[in-house]
C-alpha cells in the first residue's frame, strides 16, 4: 500500500466507483470520503451502497472474481469509519461546502472532486455555495475535477494554477509547481482525444480539412427516470423527458475541451453533437473527418486508416487506445478493457471524392494567378473518413484514467 491520504467529495457515479479503483490498487493508505449529508438510517447504508451497484454487480466480484466474499468490514458509527480490502475509509456527513471539509484535520493532500457542481476554477473560496478552490483553502494541495472546467463568466480566462489535461494526451503539461486544479476533461473528451491524435500526428495539421463527431452515450445521473415539468428558465425540455423511454438530443462540451487538451484543434472546424439512449454505460463516438489527399500519393483509403490505430494502439503503454477487429456491442464495453476508446476497426469507412474550386470566389484572387494555374479551377482530392471508437463512460474509460491521473498527481507530491 502507497503513503499519502486522498480525499473524495462526492458519492455519486464518479464517487463511488473511484473508491472501487483505489482500494483495488491500493493507490493510497486511506481515503476519506465527504458525501455532505446523512445517508440512510446508518454507515452500513452507506456501506451497502458502495459496495454494490447495478451496472458493475458487487465490488467484492469486480475486483477479484465470483469466488470472492465481501471486503468491507470494521465499521464504527461514531467515527464515520470502516476498512475496504485493507484500506481505511473514512465517511463524512457533515458539511457540503468545499471550503469546510476538514481536509487539513485528516491530512489529505489530494482531493478529487466528483460532485459535478464545482467545475468553476475562477470562482474565489468564499463564493455562495461553494466552489473548487475552496478544496484548497479547507488544506488541499491538488484538486482533481472529474469533469471539463466550465467558466460562468464568459470574459475570463483559465486561471495560470488550473489546467486540463488527458492522460497520455497532454498530461505533460501538468507543472507540479504551478497547478493546483486539474480538470480529467470529460469521459467523451478522453475518449475523441484518443480519436484524434493518431490521425493529426500521421497526416499533419495541413491535411485534415474538417472534422465532426456524434457520441451516442449512455444516461447520466442528471437525467430524470419519468417526466417532470421543467423549473422556471429551462430552456432545454427534452432534460425533462424519461430516460428509459427516448432517445434524447442533447449537447456535449468535448469540442470546447478537446481545444484546450490538443490545442491544434482550434485551427480545424470542429463540430460535436451528442445523443442520449436508454442504456446504463457503453458509449460510442462517430468521428467524420474530411482529409485532402496529395496529388503524388495514393488514396487514404480504410486499411491506411486502421494500421494508423493499430500502430498508435501498440506504441501506447497503458493501454488507453485499443484496436479491436471483433464485432462488438456496447455491453462489451462495461468494466472492460479499461480503455478511453476501442476503435471498431470492423466500421471503419472511407469515401474518396474529386472537389473542385473556382478560386474565382476567394479574397485576393487575380488573373495573374489563374494563369499561372491554367485556370481558376482547381481539382482537390478529399477523402471522408468514418471513424467508430466505443467508451465506457463510467468505470472501464473514465473513472480507470481518473485514477491513474490522481495517482500520477499525487507522485509528484513531496
Amino acid at each position: 500500500m502507497k503513503g499519502g491520504k486522498l480525499g473524495i467529495n462526492g458519492l455519486g457515479r464518479i464517487g463511488k466507483l473511484s473508491i472501487w479503483q483505489h482500494v483495488g490498487r491500493k493507490s493510497f493508505s486511506e481515503i476519506v470520503v465527504n458525501i455532505g449529508r446523512p445517508v440512510g438510517t446508518s454507515l452500513d447504508d452507506v456501506a451497502r451502497f458502495i459496495e454494490k451497484d447495478s451496472t458493475y454487480g458487487t465490488m467484492h466480484n469486480y475486483l477479484y472474481g465470483y469466488k470472492s466474499g465481501r471486503l468491507i468490514e470494521n465499521m464504527d458509527e461514531k467515527s464515520g469509519s470502516m476498512v475496504i480490502n485493507g484500506v481505511p475509509v473514512t465517511i463524512l456527513r457533515e458539511v457540503r461546502n468545499p471550503r469546510d471539509i476538514p481536509w487539513k484535520s485528516y491530512g489529505v493532500d489530494v482531493v478529487v472532486e466528483s460532485t459535478g457542481q464545482f467545475t468553476d476554477p475562477t470562482q474565489p473560496a468564499d463564493v455562495p455555495g461553494g466552489a473548487i478552490r475552496g478544496h484548497l483553502a479547507a488544506g488541499a494541495r491538488k484538486v482533481v475535477v472529474s469533469a471539463p472546467f466550465k467558466i460562468k463568466d464568459k470574459g475570463a480566462s483559465m486561471p495560470k494554477d488550473a489546467v486540463m489535461t488527458v492522460m497520455g494526451i497532454n498530461d505533460s503539461d501538468y507543472d507540479p509547481a504551478t497547478h493546483h486544479i486539474i480538470s480529467n476533461a470529460s469521459c467523451t473528451t478522453n475518449c475523441l482525444a484518443y480519436m484524434i491524435k493518431p490521425l493529426l500526428d500521421y497526416f499533419g495539421l495541413d491535411r485534415i480539412l474538417t472534422a465532426s463527431m456524434a457520441t451516442v452515450h449512455a444516461v447520466t445521473g442528471s437525467q430524470l427516470v419519468l417526466d417532470r415539468s421543467p423549473k422556471a428558465g429551462a430552456t432545454d425540455l427534452r432534460r425533462n423527458r424519461s430516460v428509459f423511454n427516448n432517445i434524447i438530443l442533447t449537447t456535449t462540451g468535448a469540442a470546447k475541451a478537446l481545444s484546450l487538451v490538443i490545442p491544434e484543434m482550434q485551427k480545424i472546424g470542429f463540430i460535436a453533437e451528442s445523443v442520449r439512449i436508454p442504456v446504463s454505460t457503453g458509449s460510442l463516438i462517430i468521428l467524420v473527418i474530411d482529409i485532402q489527399d496529395p496529388p503524388d500519393q495514393d488514396r487514404t483509403d480504410r486499411e491506411l486508416i486502421n494500421q494508423i490505430y493499430r500502430d498508435a494502439a501498440e506504441r501506447g503503454k497503458k493501454g488507453y487506445l485499443q484496436y479491436s477487429d471483433e464485432q462488438n456491442v456496447s455491453t462489451d464495453m462495461i468494466g472492460h478493457p479499461l480503455a478511453a476508446t476501442v476503435i471498431e476497426g470492423m466500421e471503419t469507412h472511407t469515401r474518396t471524392a474529386t472537389l473542385s474550386f473556382d478560386l474565382k470566389r476567394l479574397k485576393g484572387y487575380s488573373e495573374e494567378v489563374g494563369s499561372c494555374l491554367g485556370g481558376s479551377v482547381i481539382d482537390i482530392s478529399v477523402t471522408k473518413v468514418v471513424v467508430y471508437g466505443w467508451y465506457d463512460n463510467e468505470m472501464g474509460g473514465y473513472v480507470h484514467m481518473l485514477t491513474d491521473r490522481t495517482v500520477s498527481i499525487a507522485s509528484t507530491l513531496e
